[in-house]
């Protein structure tokens, strides 16, 4: 299991319960499209969030300091990408 944190329209949060750490980049996408419009995230609650507001985000994935591991859905950098 894993801890989400998504990054969407400069407001960062971990989602409140783990998810699965096998889970396919399309699915974290799919999930986090989900989590927003229900308001799983403090302080953000989009609930006519678009299909592909995530689509072209980067899904990074870390172990932290303690073994735990931890899923990131963040923006591209502004450069070197093509969107």
């Amino acid at each position: 299991m894993a801890i989400l944190n998504i990054t969407y329209n400069g407001m960062s949060a971990d989602y409140g319960r783990p998810i699965d750490d096998r889970s396919s980049d399309a699915d974290v996408r799919r999930y986090a499209v989900e989590i927003v419009r229900s308001g799983g995230l403090r302080g953000l609650c989009i609930a006519n969030l678009a299909n592909d507001a995530f689509d072209y985000y980067v899904v990074d994935r870390f172990d932290g300091p303690q073994g735990q591991k931890r899923i990131y859905l963040r923006p591209k950098v502004p450069f070197g990408a093509d969107r």
